[in-house]
């Protein structure tokens, strides 16, 4: 599944994806975040907590538990040319089930 935006939804879908094993994340697209960013907004989740996993940069990839995703930063996600249709993350969000993604009140 190749996902288009990577804002609170689209993050939540993406951890969901790899918390459930049903769903393979193999590209992200989001024009206004850069990559650097998306590793920090996804290890540190405001509103979901700390992910657990390994979440990193390998060349121009981000890397989340040993996967490479391929990272996009197309306004027009037609643009792109890997041959992955992108989706919106809100298509996604109730097909992903898995368990409430809970963090403490306090930290």
């Amino acid at each position: 599944v190749g996902i288009n935006g990577f804002g609170r939804i689209g993050r939540l879908v993406t951890r969901a994806g790899f918390c459930s094993k049903k769903v393979e994340i193999v590209a992200i697209n989001d024009p206004f975040i850069d990559l650097e960013y998306m590793v920090y907004m996804f290890k540190y989740d405001s509103t979901h907590g700390r992910f657990h996993g390994e979440v990193k940069i390998e060349g121009d990839k981000l890397v989340i538990d040993g996967q490479k995703i391929t990272v996009f930063h197309e306004r027009d996600p037609a643009q792109h040319q890997m041959g992955v249709t992108l989706v919106p993350s809100t298509w996604l969000s109730p097909l992903v089930s898995s368990p409430p993604l809970r963090r403490p009140l306090l930290t």
